[in-house]
């Protein structure tokens, strides 16, 4: 009990911030008509009702990325040790997801009938929610060089999205 007690006192004082401290900013690699829409190192969220053309917007910011230039109203300016994507669809069937990468590669003018060694897509809706947040887990930490990671579905990676304790866990372990 003292050692917790040590740890979490510890913590505190690593913790703190002071105005006089360095610290860094992230670096912008994401705009939207010139507003920042991601950093390296955080989260951004695309939210809106069914059918509202989010898939189209994110397949026009994998193809931003992938060029490393811009693509419709968005730019990206991945570093160069930064520019693998991961793309996680939790929704469609493999049939849809490739459609999803043919949009993204005709938006960003690139052909369609060679894959991206950079771009590493895959679809998820058969598994269940445990196995998808595993395979998300583990593609993340065994991918060198990712800068962008992309879930379309993250509400499927719980069973229950009304319950308080498994979203919590879940942005615990996405931050």
């Amino acid at each position: 009990m003292q050692e917790l007690k040590e740890d979490i006192i510890r913590l505190w004082e690593e913790k703190q911030l002071r105005i006089t401290d360095e610290i860094q900013t992230a670096p912008e690699v994401l705009y939207a008509n010139g507003s920042v829409i991601g950093t390296l190192g955080n989260f951004s969220a695309s939210t809106g009702k069914a059918k509202s053309k989010k898939t189209f917007n994110v397949a026009a910011i994998v193809g931003a990325s992938l060029v490393n230039g811009k693509v419709l109203g968005y730019t990206a300016e991945f570093p160069d040790d930064k520019r693998t994507i991961l793309y996680f669809d939790t929704e469609q069937s493999p049939y849809h997801c490739q459609k999803v990468m043919e949009r993204a590669l005709r938006l960003a003018k690139l052909p369609t009938d060679i894959h991206p060694e950079r771009l590493k897509f895959a679809a998820l809706r058969q598994l269940t929610p445990t196995l998808r947040l595993e395979v998300i887990e583990q593609a993340i930490i065994s991918t060198p060089e990712v800068g962008l990671v992309v879930i379309d579905g993250v509400r499927d990676l719980m069973y229950d999205i009304n319950c308080a304790k498994e979203s919590t866990d879940l942005i615990g372990k996405l931050m």
